[in-house]
């Protein structure tokens, strides 16, 4: 590739053509800030926080969009610049909602980092009108603050390019515009699938989900509940940045101590119950195969997927494989197995559930998802209110020792960890289902074809001479080519996997703010991703039907997959919903 020679604040620098200002002052260890730019997401240039100075244009130009040239010199750091981004910064307060200390968002705030950084004070620059929003609380997972928005559209770029959803974009023009949904509708009552993206895409405290841990606390606080807890997979691969640890550190084993000391009265895991999904995923899927059904099968562990199939494809539903997610598994599993167990009256158990998706908030209200007669699980919080419940109650998390979780509910094989990362579904099932095809013994258990963050990702397998075609999905918008092409019936896969959010659950709406400076020149999901495949190559069990506990369920209560019982509490129906 051709580069490109340019000096940046008098140093040389080298880099291939085509990039931006911005991407060569990366590349040059200097930082040139930034609101509304995503990388491939928000190209728009509009916030005018990146301007730089270039010699011989007449005006300041927008680093994220201004293209590099052969002998072009750059300024980034003037005192003309400097002067214009606090000028900036000071518009953007003019109406702006300024309570910091009660944000969810303050100490991760990007508008309120630059404040900082160029000394602009909390004090009226621009009097004048401030236009002033009710609170958007319609829908279920999350709230809408417009007088915290700074319109710098991130939000509405992510619905549209990466989820293909677009039920958000500005309305209005000018002073009078503002982010909503079409014809001002709350976004309960639009097509929303609740994925959470255009939360972790917000620079601002303008999006945030729902905050159920004073919930969580008054179930603990009350002594006529049996209170449990399940972490999901992809949560102990991003706690840690809550608490400063690096990015793609696993912290499971202090998850599980500061689960412990919060009060639960039994700490355990949702891996469990991915190794359970996995169970009845492959019965379903071999029974597919065997008995001429509806193929290709596509998992059912990711609520935003589920509901965007809803709205955007009922007439596929049949796709759809019947198994509930991991996280309703797992409630039901508590309340009709684990209640036998202990003598417990499901009534009296609360079951919370952690996990990196806010879209979960909206499938724990689901029909069909009681398997005791009462809901499968009562709480669900995200990997963000986790870290604030443990602020909250005074836990110090580096200090904590590593515990494990507690038995039967708490044991989980390689397999049942990887379901955090795109393809990771996928793998664990070919785990399971190639055994129970073959009735041979697979010694390689990596399917590192299906493997990586790539937005759709092919395979074939010959497995007991038939070849079996498969495909991985993440992000809807990669989702709606793989479906398209189901629909119009040009595809010949087998078995179909698809995660709502981009690089799967590590990536989820409900997991901990990245810095659009980490966001747009780090691959998240793969440290995050690479934390979990880690997990799973250092244990000893990593295929789903070698956990003991689960052996023991279909042993004692189950049966065996699919039977009446399984498929009674573990498996669920899907709804045709309308696009609004």
């Amino acid at each position: 590739m051709e580069n490109v020679n340019l000096k940046i604040n008098g140093l040389n620098v080298t880099v291939p053509a085509g990039s931006t200002i911005l991407e060569a002052a990366h590349a040059a260890g200097i930082r040139i800030p930034t609101l509304c730019y995503l990388k491939e997401i928000n190209e728009i240039g509009a916030c005018r926080m990146c301007v730089v100075e270039v010699k011989g244009a007449r005006n300041l130009a927008a680093a994220c969009v201004y293209p590099v040239a052969e002998g072009m010199e750059v300024l980034t750091n003037t005192k003309k610049l400097i002067e214009s981004r606090k000028r900036t910064l000071e518009l953007l307060l003019s109406v702006h909602d300024k309570k910091c200390l009660s944000c969810v968002r303050s100490g991760q705030c990007e508008l309120q980092e630059l404040c900082r950084e160029l000394g602009v004070e909390d004090e009226e620059h621009f009097a004048g009108e401030k236009p002033r929003y009710d609170p958007d609380t319609s829908a279920v997972h999350m709230v809408r603050d417009n007088n915290k928005c700074i319109l710098c559209r991130r939000c509405s770029a992510v619905c549209e390019k990466v989820q293909s959803v677009g039920v958000i974009g500005p309305n209005n023009r000018g002073f009078a515009t503002f982010i909503g949904s079409a014809f001002e509708m709350g976004l309960g009552d639009t097509s929303c699938v609740g994925c959470g993206q255009c939360i972790a895409a917000c620079p601002t405290g303008a999006l945030y989900e729902k905050d159920n841990t004073d919930d969580v606390l008054a179930a603990i606080a009350d002594e006529t509940k049996h209170v449990v807890v399940q972490p999901a997979p992809s949560v102990r691969a991003a706690l840690g940045e809550e608490f400063g640890y690096p990015m793609g550190t696993d912290v499971e084993g202090k998850m599980a101590a500061a689960l412990r000391r919060i009060g639960f009265d039994r700490v355990f895991d949702t891996d469990f119950s991915a190794d359970l999904t996995i169970m009845e995923e492959a019965s379903e899927f071999i029974g597919r195969v065997k008995n001429g059904g509806v193929l290709p099968m596509i998992t059912s562990c990711s609520p935003g997927w589920i509901k965007y199939c809803e709205h955007y494809y009922p007439d596929q539903l049949a796709h759809l494989s019947s198994c509930k997610s991991p996280q309703q598994m797992f409630g039901a599993v508590a309340k009709t197995y684990y209640a036998e167990k202990m003598g417990l009256d499901p009534k009296d158990i609360v079951c919370v559930s952690v996990m990196p998706c806010t879209a979960k908030k909206f499938e724990i209200q689901r029909e069909d998802q009681d398997a005791a007669g009462v809901p499968d699980v009562d709480i669900s919080i995200t990997t963000r209110e986790l870290a604030r419940l443990i602020r909250k109650v005074g836990i110090n998390f580096r200090a904590l020792p590593e515990e494990g979780f507690d038995d039967p509910l708490g044991e989980s094989t390689g397999a049942g960890v990887i379901f955090g990362a795109t393809g990771g579904v996928m793998e664990a099932a070919l785990r399971t289902a190639v055994e129970k095809l073959t009735g041979e013994t697979l010694e390689n258990v990596e399917f590192t074809e299906v493997r990586g963050t790539d937005g759709i990702k092919e395979a074939t397998y010959n497995v007991a001479g038939m070849d079996v075609k498969v495909a991985v999905a993440s992000g809807l918008s990669n989702a709606k080519v793989i479906m398209d092409k189901i629909r119009a019936g040009e595809a010949d896969y087998h078995f179909v996997e698809i995660m709502c959010c981009p690089g799967g659950c590590v990536n989820g709406g409900g997991q901990p703010q990245v810095h659009a400076d980490v966001r747009n020149f780090e691959d998240v999901k793969a440290l995050r991703a690479k934390a979990l495949y880690d997990n799973d190559a250092a244990r000893t069990l990593r295929k789903s039907h070698e956990n003991p506990s689960i052996k023991k369920l279909y042993e004692e209560y189950l049966g065996e997959p699919g039977s009446e019982k399984a498929h009674h509490i573990l498996h669920t129906t899907y709804v045709e919903r309308s696009i609004n």
